[in-house]
């Protein structure tokens, strides 16, 4: 059984944001399990917990739509990147709309998904020194890692596929390819990471909704 809706809209269309907005999704994901020596709470976790609580009261989203060069070049290499992954690893990608998880407030967009979202994709276009690293790496880079692990969570697949393009380099470093498998341990320990934002992000909305209250007893105190 299946525990996400999928929801037909083109990336970065209004349709798109709105359908994120207030949603936890795989590009983030990263943030909720940071962590600081001290105990508190890293800026990164705390402004996304912000972000999503006023996008859930104000009814749209906060989402900031900048596009860096690098982001530029990865939207424009994409077709290329499919293109040299369907090639190498012999799949026929298939593309979905945003993906909305049934039960929280939680979602991801995919680069593609194969086989009835057996597997899904995530593809990269970095800079060429990046793409060198994870050539010489040979391993799914961390700060992808949980991009994967949401985008699994949510779709239930059983593998994801990590590539990185270069159409720069010579032909067999053009594209280098990582295979995550579904680990139902690491997948409930995220779960877990995640809820707890999740219900941080619930208080910040219950903590803004007093606001209006205040105001009220404010004008009341005025017209005293």
């Amino acid at each position: 059984m299946r525990n996400f809706t999928v929801i037909d809209a083109p990336q970065r269309s209004p349709a798109w944001f709105a359908a994120r907005a207030g949603r936890l999704t795989g590009s983030v994901a990263g943030e909720i399990a940071a962590t600081l020596k001290s105990g508190g709470e890293p800026a990164g976790r705390r402004d996304l917990r912000t972000r999503l609580a006023l996008e859930r009261i104000c009814g749209r989203s906060f989402e900031d739509d900048y596009q860096n060069g690098d982001m530029k070049r990865g939207i424009e290499l994409e077709p290329a990147a499919l293109r040299a992954y369907e090639v190498a690893a012999g799949n026929m990608v298939q593309f979905t709309g945003f993906l909305a998880h049934t039960q929280f407030p939680m979602g991801c967009s995919l680069d593609g998904q194969i086989n009835d979202f057996e597997g899904i994709v995530e593809l990269k276009a970095p800079r060429p020194a990046t793409h060198l690293k994870y050539l010489r790496a040979g391993t799914l880079p961390a700060e992808h890692r949980f991009q994967i692990i949401h985008n699994l969570y949510i779709t239930g697949a059983q593998w994801a596929d990590f590539g990185s393009y270069a159409p720069d380099f010579p032909e067999p470093l053009r594209l280098f390819l990582v295979r995550v498998e579904r680990d139902e341990a690491e997948l409930a320990n995220y779960e877990k990471k995640a809820l707890a934002f999740l219900a941080d992000v619930d208080r910040e909305c219950e903590a803004i909704a007093t606001l209006t209250d205040v105001d009220a007893r404010l004008k009341e105190i005025v017209n005293a």
